[in-house]
């Protein structure tokens, strides 16, 4: 079964030819890297979180949804099958129209009886900007890839001398 959500992988400066002296190295290395990148990750969602309380609404249902993966470069997810809000529908039906917006209405709000209100369902559509989750993530992406980068740095020279 296909994951049901939302994941954004940083681009950080010189990760390939990391990952590649990775490859030369123990297992340990690899995996202390992926303890680091979760810690990093970590951060990062605590930060998306917050972003989507803020944002209110159906952002602020998702919230919840958000976590760290483990990985050798941060990763972090939003989504997935949890049922979210009154209407118990699954997270992975509210994240793209809570991040991106929706010019029209969907669900149960599509109904017939509601077609003369004036409420939106949805903040209006922001093309490929986003609302919560990417601008948070494309705002800390240089300080994430920096300390990826001192830690992949530290952990080379840690294991350098190891066979």
């Amino acid at each position: 079964m296909a994951k049901q959500g939302l994941t954004v992988n940083l681009y950080i400066q010189g990760l390939r030819p990391t990952l590649a002296a990775f490859r030369e190295l123990p297992k340990d290395a690899n995996t202390e890297l992926r303890q680091r990148s979760r810690e990093l990750s970590e951060t990062l969602a605590t930060r998306i979180q917050a972003a989507a309380q803020a944002e209110g609404g159906q952002a602020a249902l998702l919230a919840r949804t958000v976590r760290a993966q483990r990985d050798r470069v941060p990763v972090v997810q939003a989504g997935g099958t949890r049922k979210l809000g009154r209407h118990r529908a699954p997270a992975w039906a509210l994240l793209f129209a809570s991040e991106f917006g929706m010019n029209r209405r969907s669900g149960w709000y599509a109904a017939t009886r509601y077609r003369g209100s004036a409420g939106r369902q949805y903040q209006p559509h922001s093309g490929q900007d986003g609302y919560w989750f990417f601008p948070t993530a494309r705002a800390f992406e240089p300080e994430m890839g920096r300390q990826w980068r001192q830690a992949a740095g530290a952990i080379i020279r840690k294991f350098a001398g190891v066979a």
